[in-house]
């Protein structure tokens, strides 16, 4: 699976939570998912302190752009 696919399945992943209305798992799964490819990983750590705000603020837009936001 190269980046991008692996990018948008953790994305998918991490939709999947927030459309339930988990905006904490949401943003943990994106997180600990990019750790699992070798070309997205290290990206969960530098973006943690942004996914944690956007858990902190239970905002479930917030949490969207978050998601969404990885490129």
């Amino acid at each position: 699976m190269g980046r991008q696919e692996h990018l948008e399945w953790c994305k998918q992943r991490a939709l999947e939570y927030l459309d339930r209305g988990d905006v904490k798992e949401a943003v943990t799964s994106m997180l600990s998912d990019l750790g699992k490819h070798p070309e997205t990983k290290g990206a969960g750590e530098k973006m943690a302190m942004l996914g944690i705000l956007a858990c902190m603020s239970g905002d479930m837009n917030e949490a969207r752009r978050f998601i969404e936001g990885f490129r």
